[in-house]
């Protein structure tokens, strides 16, 4: 009898990618992987260590696990990923976790059992970073930068194009450094190239993390110009002050990020812009927020996530001067936010009465909900659909906006 084994994933979805190649491996070896990780008697946690409150989510999740054990309904725990790689001494704090494993290298083999639901994918090409960013512990625990061969990453795009996925995202820490562990500069725009001409099955092909500082032209015409390629970036710049910038370790300026969002929205007519901020840096003043607030309001990016910085040991920044109280992070968090939920409602009000395709996920209570190229799977809006007719799950449905919310959109799908 086969041996129920359970994966509970945290964090990102370059994690999910990890957790479905480990789940293929074992699933070959014999394994039966199950949906619900308290049917298992094999339990492994995909921890996420990136700040302090992803490291709390870990720790509870190893107890709460620790606690199915000792009632006699697990056998065994075993703790896997970020965690385990940034802290080595687990085993004295955590006894009873069977087995503490680090990172996986990044995955050259086909086998991968899929976690997401059968329409859509993630394509990771690469793994690790070469920003060193002075906040971001993610160099130390995932290493230098490696890139997926291209044999790998054509037959991973040809095997996705096959099961008739319809979106496949393209995923690393940066993806604009893909190829830049062997060459001077970034290789993304032509492997994406190749991508595009193996996968003539897949409706959307969505690009999430791209550093601005490898933003080229030649990146933007082939997002402008390729209908499968989501109109959609994903472009964290975490602060617009110069001076914080400077202290990030950005590597850009302020006058830098305004000239590449122009240029983007230029040259890609409707494009959704997604950004991320980190509010409350050390040092950071009323006047140098105030600052990213009022070009927050000038931009009006799309979507926007934003976090308070998180003292991470083993970061330079870990030992900058005046760490700011969480108290005065949070009440800019709240500031970031409450502006941009005014910024997305204006900016959705614009759908109403336009007619858009929208990616079916699912049938909820009364509606099917979807979501919109402008919506990326688990971070961003989604769409509700209300139909005369049924839907596939995965399919593309034409739907003429009824109504808008501050992140979602309502509508009827166009028979």
């Amino acid at each position: 009898m086969k041996q129920k084994l359970g994966i509970l994933t945290l964090g990102c979805p370059r994690n999910l990618v990890d957790s479905e190649t480990l789940a293929g491996r074992l699933n070959f070896k014999g394994y039966s992987i199950v949906d619900n990780i308290e049917d298992a008697q094999v339990a492994i946690v995909n921890t996420c260590a990136f700040i302090q409150e992803a490291k709390e989510e870990s720790v509870d999740a190893i107890l709460d696990l620790i606690e199915l054990k000792k009632q006699g309904r697990l056998k065994k725990i075993i703790v896997y990923g970020c965690l385990s790689q940034r802290y080595k001494n687990l085993e004295k704090e955590l006894p009873e976790v069977d087995a503490f494993v680090g990172a996986l290298e990044l995955n050259h083999e086909s086998k991968r059992l899929a976690l997401t639901p059968k329409h859509y994918a993630y394509l990771k090409i690469c793994e690790g970073c070469v920003n060193n960013c002075s906040y971001c512990i993610i160099p130390k625990i995932k290493g230098k930068l490696v890139s997926l061969d291209e044999k790998t990453i054509i037959q991973k795009t040809r095997r996705l194009n096959q099961e008739k996925i319809s979106e496949l995202n393209i995923i690393g820490q940066d993806i604009t450094g893909f190829g830049m562990d062997s060459s001077a500069s970034s290789r993304l725009t032509g492997i994406l190239k190749k991508i595009i001409s193996n996968s003539p099955d897949i409706g959307w092909i969505r690009l999430l993390y791209l550093n601005p500082r490898r933003i080229t032209s030649e990146l933007l015409d082939l997002i402008a110009t390729q209908k499968q390629v989501c109109k959609y970036i994903d472009l964290p710049i975490q602060h617009v002050n110069n001076r914080i910038l400077k202290l990030m370790n950005r590597s850009i300026t302020k006058g830098e990020i305004i000239s590449l969002i122009k240029k983007i929205r230029k040259t890609i007519p409707g494009v959704y812009l997604r950004t991320s901020l980190i509010l409350g840096f050390p040092s950071e003043t009323d006047k140098e927020f105030n600052e990213l607030l009022e070009f927050i309001k000038e931009v009006k990016f799309e979507r926007l996530g934003a976090f308070i910085y998180s003292r991470e040991e083993d970061t330079p920044a870990y030992n900058f001067k005046m760490q700011l109280p969480k108290k005065i992070k949070e009440t800019r968090l709240d500031v970031i936010m409450s502006t941009q939920q005014k910024i997305a409602a204006e900016l959705n009000s614009k759908f109403l009465g336009s007619v858009i395709p929208v990616l079916i996920e699912e049938k909820g209570p009364g509606a099917y909900i979807g979501r919109s190229q402008g919506d990326a799977p688990e971070v961003d809006g989604v769409v509700f659909v209300n139909t005369k007719k049924a839907l596939r799950i995965g399919e593309f449905a034409r739907v003429k906006i009824t109504d808008t919310l501050e992140y979602d959109l309502k509508g009827e799908s166009i028979l």
